[in-house]
């Protein structure tokens, strides 16, 4: 709902992010695995459901609640499920959760309206975690305007450019050691069609906020636009923004995959393992299933830098990290299971019990001189160090930035804006309509955003 004035108390602004966040859920009240809330010996733990974390809740009771006595309930769901239960049971502070896994996008707003216990005197007093240890781009986005740490990272991911070596040594092409993005344009015009079937380049066009938003932003950084200028004024129909998505459009509907306005992430994916694409800018994250036992492209895939425009690098920054809830009745506890849970010794122990190329890493420096790790992650270990540490969050692009964020905008409202900026972007891909006009309503709703924040 807009408003007549241009600046609102902090109680009303806080009421508006719990709002946002809280505006997927369905209505009516609803009790998780654990009842009235943990208690005693026992936490507990929602988290998302994905590989490496349902890997934890197996290894949680031999290992974890053998040493410590605590005893860890865990619910597990899906994306989108995870985060309307976390948002409703936060923002309510209804204390039925102690740890929650948040991104470094919820992490700050949660702990702005004071959702989060803070984890300084943990970090201070538990020297065996070694908190230096985390990469520190991560710290950076776990740590709350306050200038306190609110997250701890599982695992961490950036950016970067895969491409297919040995298609690009029968073309004779080489790769730049860091690539611009118009370099890549031409790269991906050569090897359109270099293989029956094959075209050049896969870039995500699926509506959605962390979807095509994710890797059109960083292009958007390093072509010198961004979402909102220091002063909160919306800035999507500046020449920097029509450059950077005029050129995005046209790259991936002249070179690149087939249905592109319905692809993502797993899309695009499985276009590069079945060798539909030469090329693939996305997550780092990816290169796990690239290099996996069994994928026809293991050992066939090379690793770039994200390209680049006017900015030094343009690799996004994204976390799964542990929140402590500030009602928990537990949080001493609590904190035993985030520090395990982040901790060198439980990398250790995947390594050991599962296979050094399941291990959450992406957060730990200690992780990337690790020799068995470094040994099974070869191909692409140091391109994702190396991503991860030259990412800014807090300054992304050429200019100053309201907020936090590379891939995103650090403000509740961000996740209804950038999804329906996301629509607009993915008809223009669908050729339903222009650039243009695209961006033309995508900043009227960005200014809508901008008369509820200018003159903070």
């Amino acid at each position: 709902m807009r408003t007549q004035s241009r600046r609102r108390p902090r109680a009303m602004l806080a009421a508006a992010a719990a709002g946002t966040l809280l505006a997927p859920l369905l209505s009516g009240c609803w009790v998780g695995a654990g009842g009235a809330g943990s208690g005693g010996d026992a936490i507990n733990v929602l988290m998302v459901n994905n590989p490496q974390m349902t890997e934890l809740q197996k290894l949680t009771a031999a290992h974890f609640t053998k040493s410590t006595g605590i005893k860890v309930n865990f619910t597990v769901l899906p994306e989108n499920d995870v985060r309307d239960k976390i948002s409703q049971d936060f923002a309510n502070q209804a204390g039925q959760y102690d740890v929650a896994t948040l991104s470094n996008y919820e992490i700050p707003i949660y702990a702005r309206n004071g959702w989060l216990h803070a984890m300084d005197s943990y970090v201070a007093g538990d020297p065996a975690y070694d908190e230096q240890d985390v990469l520190k781009p991560m710290r950076e986005s776990l740590t709350a305007d306050d200038g306190k740490l609110y997250g701890q990272p599982f695992y961490g991911e950036s950016s970067f450019l895969m491409y297919r070596k040995d298609v690009f040594a029968q073309q004779g092409l080489t790769m730049p050691a860091h690539p611009t993005w118009q370099q890549i344009a031409d790269l991906a015009a050569r090897v359109d069609g270099a293989r029956p079937g094959m075209k050049g380049i896969c870039l995500r066009g699926l509506p959605g906020w962390g979807e095509v938003m994710a890797p059109l932003t960083t292009v958007v950084n390093t072509f010198g636009g961004t979402w909102f200028d220091k002063g909160w004024k919306a800035r999507l129909d500046s020449p920097e923004w029509k450059r950077a998505t005029s050129f995005y459009v046209d790259l991936v509907r002249e070179h690149g995959e087939s249905g592109a306005a319905q692809s993502g992430f797993a899309e695009c994916l499985n276009n590069m393992t079945q060798g539909k694409v030469a090329m693939w800018y996305d997550a780092t994250s990816a290169a796990g299933s690239l290099e996996a036992a069994g994928s026809p492209v293991k050992g066939k895939v090379g690793y770039a830098p994200a390209p680049v425009e006017r900015t030094g690098s343009s690799g996004w920054l994204y976390t799964w990290a542990w929140g402590i809830q500030k009602a928990s009745r537990n949080a001493d506890k609590a904190w035993k299971f985030v520090s395990w849970a982040s901790g060198k010794d439980y990398e250790q122990l995947v390594g050991d019990t599962i296979g050094w190329s399941n291990v959450p890493a992406g957060k730990r420096a200690s992780t990337y001189a690790n020799p068995a790790y470094v040994k099974e992650a070869a191909a692409f270990q140091q391109m994702t160090k190396a991503a991860i540490e030259g990412a800014r969050p807090k300054d992304p692009g050429v200019q100053p930035r309201p907020a936090p964020g590379i891939q995103f905008v650090g403000i509740p409202e961000f996740t209804d804006l950038g999804t329906k900026v996301s629509q607009e972007i993915s008809a223009a891909i669908a050729g339903r309509q222009s650039v243009e006009s695209a961006l033309r309503k995508s900043q009227k709703l960005a200014e809508r955003i901008s008369e509820e924040y200018e003159g903070r």
